[in-house]
């Protein structure tokens, strides 16, 4: 099973079962990847989820914000909204969203 061994296409078999709504329990038995960690996967599923029930006509702007904070990059959000990347740059810009870089704590 690609979920019990750890492999280059883990993360992307983790992220399938997260979008078909298997529970983080049962991915926690199979992976035993800490649930902190699944659970931050969870929301960038849902949030990805969300996106895609939204096109570039009626995407609210607070959505796009909270997309940026969670380091989608345009590309991703246009894929989802089902649009162009220069679409949502145009969006970003009118609406002063600025990129968000997250910054990594590597000695935490």
């Amino acid at each position: 099973d690609e979920l019990s061994q750890p492999t280059d296409k883990r993360m992307f078999v983790l992220a399938a079962a997260l979008k078909q709504n298997e529970t983080i329990d049962k991915l926690y038995s199979l992976t035993k990847i800490d649930k902190w960690f699944l659970h931050r996967m969870e929301n960038i599923i849902n949030l990805q989820n969300t996106l895609e029930s939204y096109k570039y006509t009626n995407l609210p702007i607070e959505l796009l914000i909270k997309s940026k904070q969670l380091g989608f990059s345009d590309k991703q959000i246009a894929s989802f909204i089902e649009c162009t990347e220069l679409m949502v740059r145009k969006m970003r810009e009118e609406n002063n969203i600025k990129p968000f870089n997250k910054q990594i704590d590597t000695v935490a």
